[in-house]
């Protein structure tokens, strides 16, 4: 009972699947036996016996071998593999039992040893000739070992014994193992030389296609695919592989486009021509292939959910909340499905969070069970309940997380920050900062954000001194040298440094355009006003930024451009009526919109 309930526990998955059609292939256990090369002592069975049960040893559990496999399992349980590995391999190998050696196998492929694995599945494979599950691992073993020359001759005679109808998709199976090796050359040479006898099949070419296209050898994949598609003008694989290896991108989408013309029942090619048109920036158009196939398939769960990204992308974020939220509810009709919600949790969460529904906000991530997400959502859940005013229980919720990795550590820290900035608790602000820096001294996004805190405090020799640190620590940093340009830009001293330092920004990051303004308004400062006209209407034309906008205007002003300037001041009043440099710029140079 004990070893019975020991070889059952972490069975590693062994996953295959066609790459064409949805029938699973077959495995290679039932085609090829083990070789005498691994158990001198046992002749190999004949194939007829595949169906045939591995009898079980008779050897009693004596108290001896109890107790080892019991200190092995707690062994592994507190991360002391090696011990649990040998011990639970040596009892294995003593009492000649598959239970144990696939036990092992379980163990050494946990923790990712290859050799282990591949020592631990051979046995296995030995004591249990006739297993489907213990030829599977022992085979993934070795590809994960990189021992290729091993798996020929079980490939090879796999392929040879397999009924005709069945030996096209266990060359998918094939390809699909030696995907997962390192020495992807190797793998692709080794595939090669097996599917040469069977060059008359287009399930070869289509295997061959994707060995190369996956090794970035677009020639021969491309080769293949054209192969393919003269016998089969319907695989949607081998063209969706010619349009993925053609260096002409307007070229391969008119190929997809004919071919889902042609094609119109067509599902995972469709969605995959939507997504060049995506990377094309054609959203209008892959759009409309998401909707196509929504109209036959209106539970097709990744075209909601890729339709649902394009239209937030878009601007129509009511048309993407019902794509997502349909998304949810039909995955959770079917449980069997391994699609992670996350993303679209997420995505839900932005929507309400943007038209300020912070309590539906909060609802979608609530949902949210991936661990991997957890700090981010619980730091998203704080900035919501900073939104709401409650800036304790955000700070309480942010106290107690305990984010594992530094980059963690240092986003809480900054999210803390903002959230106070935010609330006009500035000074409160650069304490957390300030805090964080003795944990992170050179971490120049914490210090970055300290010096602009004290630059908003008017805590001029802190903000130079922190400015210059960030620069030391990271001399291609475009954002301090501008910063620091600007501080003096803004307060009209140091003018001659102030235009090398952004200058410097300028040259790191010559289309910015908030550096544009930067230099701008210092060319302002200078008395340069046509200079500083041009600049601020380049870096206006950007991006329409109110920051931009009210300098702009003032510059426009100085050059008594009086009505142009009315007009560009206008336009910030109107998106952002309680922009406070507007309101400053207008009270001091008395003007009334």
């Amino acid at each position: 009972m004990l070893m019975t309930a020991c070889a059952g526990l972490h069975r590693a998955p062994v996953q295959s699947a066609s790459a064409e059609g949805d029938a699973a292939p077959p495995t290679l256990a039932a085609q090829a036996q083990p070789g005498a090369e691994h158990d001198a002592g046992r002749e190999a069975e004949p194939n007829t016996a595949a169906a045939q049960a591995d009898a079980l040893p008779s050897a009693q559990l004596t108290r001896e071998t109890m107790f080892q496999l019991l200190a092995a399992e707690i062994a592994f349980q507190r991360g002391d593999w090696q011990s649990a590995y040998a011990t639970t391999m040596a009892v294995a190998q003593r009492e000649r039992d598959p239970r144990l050696a696939q036990r092992a196998f379980e163990m050494a492929w946990a923790v990712k040893r290859p050799e282990e694995a591949l020592g631990s599945a051979r046995l296995w494979r030995i004591l249990a000739p006739h297993s489907e599950e213990a030829t599977q691992n022992y085979l993934n073993a070795i590809v994960f070992a990189d021992h290729l020359d091993e798996a020929r001759a079980v490939f090879e005679q796999g392929l040879k014994e397999a009924q005709p109808a069945m030996r096209g998709p266990m060359i998918f199976q094939i390809e699909r193992l030696l995907s997962h090796a390192r020495d992807r050359d190797s793998a692709f040479a080794m595939l090669d030389s097996l599917l040469a006898p069977y060059a008359d099949m287009p399930e070869a070419h289509l295997a061959l296609a994707f060995s190369a296209y996956a090794k970035s050898d677009n020639a021969r994949a491309q080769s293949e695919a054209q192969i393919v598609i003269k016998e089969r003008p319907d695989s949607e694989q081998a063209a969706l592989i010619l349009a993925q290896t053609d260096p002409d991108k307007e070229n391969a989408l008119r190929f997809l486009n004919k071919f889902v013309v042609a094609h119109p029942n067509t599902k995972e090619l469709r969605i995959a021509y939507a997504r060049i048109l995506i990377d094309q920036k054609r959203y209008k158009e892959a759009e409309q292939e998401f909707k196509t196939l929504l109209k036959s398939q209106p539970e097709n769960l990744s075209a909601l959910y890729m339709l649902g990204v394009l239209e937030i992308q878009t601007g129509d974020t009511k048309d993407a909340e019902h794509r997502l939220t349909a998304f949810l509810d039909i995955l959770a009709k079917h449980p069997n499905d391994d699609r992670d919600p996350t993303s679209a949790l997420l995505l839900l969460a932005q929507i309400a969070e943007e038209r300020k529904d912070n309590d539906t906000a909060l609802k979608w991530l609530d949902q949210v069970e991936s661990a991997e997400a957890y700090i981010g959502v619980q730091i998203r859940r704080a900035e919501i309940f900073a939104k709401q005013g409650n800036l304790a229980g955000a700070r309480k919720l942010l106290s107690e997380l305990t984010p594992g990795d530094e980059p963690q550590q240092i986003q809480v820290v900054a999210v803390e920050a903002q959230i106070l900035r935010d609330a006009n608790q500035t000074r409160q602000a650069m304490d957390v900062l300030a805090a964080g820096i003795k944990r992170f001294p050179e971490n120049t996004d914490l210090l970055y954000d300290y010096a602009m805190d004290a630059e908003k405090l008017d805590q001029l020799e802190i903000c130079e001194t922190t400015l210059r640190k960030v620069i030391e620590l990271s001399p291609k940093n475009q954002q301090a040298y501008n910063a620091l340009g600007y501080t003096f830009a803004d307060r009209n001293m140091r003018l001659d440094e102030a235009y090398t330092l952004i200058e410097t920004a300028l040259k790191l990051a010559p289309d910015d355009p908030f550096i544009i303004d930067s230099m701008g308004w210092v060319q302002f400062r200078r008395g340069k006003l046509k200079e500083a006209e041009e600049l601020l209407r380049h870096a206006y034309s950007i991006r329409q930024d109110p920051e931009i906008a009210v300098h702009l205007g003032e510059v426009l002003w100085a050059r008594g451009q009086k009505a142009d300037a009315h007009k560009v001041w206008r336009e910030v009043g109107a998106k952002d009526p309680d922009n406070d440099s507007l309101k400053s710029t207008l009270a001091r140079l008395h003007v009334n919109l």
